[in-house]
């Protein structure tokens, strides 16, 4: 079951994972009703196989299945480090093994039978997570690519540069380097990154882990 809509990028990676047909399709078409892009699956495993695990999104999923559970396949997704966002649907006596799951970065949980309008304003709030998981990874990307733009050694003048250090003082570290070639990688440096300052490059690295 699928739809096409001009939502925002999560909201087109809205999936239903349950192996009871009957809730795939209620929730299917709840979710269809409300202008949503909806995948269904079967089971966990068809999911991880047929779904697109590094686009931000929403993942609606029940705890117990044939084949692969749940837990088993937010497993799979915290492993494969996935941006999508998890919201689990537990019976009744799966409400332990839900309130693990959320403590285990799972976004939350709804026991089975779901009012629609909960279930609604849950998958709003969690599409919401999701294009923000969704925004910091793009441009942890951008900067990515644009620090894979420097050499070796621009790289390690960067580093010393955002420590506040002077150019004289790496060039003395990095000896026999001259300062005026120092000066030259530093310039390089803050052009390649589109910086101006070395507070502008300190707070690039620690914001990007870089």
């Amino acid at each position: 079951m699928t739809a096409v809509n001009t939502m925002s990028a999560p909201a087109n990676n809205l999936c239903i994972v349950d192996d009871d047909e009957a809730v795939r399709r209620s929730l299917g078409l709840l979710l269809l009703s409300r202008g949503y892009a909806v995948q269904t699956f079967a089971s966990g495993e068809a999911f991880l196989e047929g779904a697109d695990l590094q686009r931000a999104g929403c993942v609606i999923m029940d705890l117990r299945m044939d084949g692969a559970s749940g837990l088993q396949v937010f497993d799979a997704l915290r492993a494969q480090d996935s941006p999508l966002v998890v919201i689990f649907l537990s019976g009744h006596g799966d409400i332990p093994m839900a309130v693990e799951a959320v403590q285990n970065g799972a976004f939350g949980w709804l026991e089975k039978p779901c009012n629609d309008e909960r279930l609604l304003d849950t998958i709003a709030r969690a599409l919401q997570q999701a294009g923000e998981i969704g925004a910091r990874r793009q441009a942890r990307q951008a900067a990515q690519a644009l620090w894979d733009k420097l050499t070796p050694r621009e790289m390690q003048i960067a580093r010393l540069v955002a420590e506040g250090k002077p150019n004289k003082q790496i060039a003395q570290e990095l000896a026999p380097l001259e300062q005026r070639t120092v000066e030259t990688h530093r310039a390089h440096v803050f052009a390649k990154l589109g910086l101006a300052n070395s507070h502008q490059l300190d707070r690039f690295l620690r914001e990007h882990a870089l």
